[in-house]
């Protein structure tokens, strides 16, 4: 079977993967809801009192949980697959880009000396929740203007700039989140750990309403760059030749990157690892043709990131682990071997 005729095969698979890992997020927890209770009430059936519990149960807690991890997770897995591919490098992770760090020191800032700055400007507190989001967003969207400002000279951008830019940046960002933590109190650090380590338990209705216009265009979008990041794995003069228009390339692939994973990390926090195990994983499966691999990373980096969360929330119950660690946990192995694997005997 050739790829082209396997694509909806794929699709419908890892669509389904999706459908199986939403019922699992909505079934389990503190309250076991069996699958047939789940679909009961949401198609409308079940007004006994146990019905009315688990309905306000999954309405109001467990299904816009599990939307957002499907948001989050399509949104970081999308921008993993077109890092790799926009520096033709399989290693290459959202956090490049410099988005995260961006989006964590803002985060940072506003959690340490947000409630300070009302003091000073006598301003009753505390600082509403929906500026952290907000916050955060913007972050990652300035450090993005930043790198790319760096980067780019005469019109053109230089992947390799980029690339070192954004590792720079991102220390930058992570000496000044250090800097805050240092000065924070104890409450601040709890919330810090939390953001920096991701979580879906604050997901609500309007969290998933501000979240969806902003990742689902990137998704939807991104499959139409697929013709150019497969010409540019040529390289980019051979591109060039070939009709891409390679600097309009770049620069939407560094706006979408920028605008999934600034809507992720202000929603969710800061987790890691989705951007590189998913599309790295398809790759190996379905191939590197990226008209196949970036839709199919969506769905992937959605069920990815909802079977973690359900791992997150039951491993340590009643209690709940961030996200972030979880997706370190199988993250950073998949890291090391992709390391391993291509480091070369004569090279050791």
């Amino acid at each position: 079977m050739s790829r082209r005729s396997a694509a909806p095969w794929v699709l419908g698979i890892l669509a389904a993967l999706v459908l199986a890992a939403a019922l699992l997020s909505v079934s389990l927890g503190a309250i076991r809801i069996p699958p047939e209770r789940v679909v009961a009430v949401l198609i409308g059936e079940g007004s006994d009192p146990a019905g009315a519990r688990d309905a306000l149960v999954i309405l109001s807690i467990r299904l816009p949980r599990t939307l957002l991890g499907l948001l989050v997770g399509a949104g970081l897995a999308v921008s993993g697959a077109l890092m790799q591919g926009l520096f033709r490098n399989p290693l290459a992770d959202p956090a490049l880009v410099g988005v995260s760090s961006g989006a964590g020191l803002a985060a940072a800032l506003i959690i340490v000396l947000g409630d300070r700055i009302l003091a000073r400007l006598g301003l009753p507190g505390p600082l509403p929740y929906a500026v952290l989001p907000a916050g955060a967003f913007l972050g990652g969207l300035c450090a993005t203007l930043i790198l790319y400002a760096l980067a780019t000279r005469s019109g053109r951008t230089a992947v390799a700039t980029l690339l070192l830019a954004g590792i720079a940046l991102g220390a930058l960002s992570g000496a000044l989140t250090g800097l805050l933590t240092f000065v924070s109190d104890d409450r601040q650090l709890r919330d810090l750990a939390f953001w920096s380590l991701g979580s879906l338990g604050g997901a609500t209705w309007a969290k998933v309403g501000a979240s969806a216009p902003l990742i689902l265009p990137v998704v939807v979008a991104v499959p139409f760059l697929g013709r150019g990041l497969n010409a540019l794995v040529l390289g980019e003069a051979e591109a060039f030749h070939l009709g891409v228009p390679v600097e309009r390339l770049k620069r939407a692939c560094i706006v979408l990157v920028a605008v999934a994973v600034g809507a992720s990390v202000a929603a969710a926090g800061v987790i890691g690892f989705v951007g590189l195990v998913v599309p790295h994983a398809l790759r190996l499966l379905i191939g590197p043709g990226h008209r196949l691999l970036l839709p199919a990373s969506a769905l992937l980096g959605g069920a990815f990131l909802v079977l973690a969360d359900v791992v997150a929330r039951l491993a340590a119950a009643p209690a709940e682990l961030p996200i972030g660690i979880v997706t370190a946990l199988v993250g950073a192995p998949v890291f090391l071997w992709l390391l391993l694997d291509r480091v070369r005997p004569d090279e050791v």
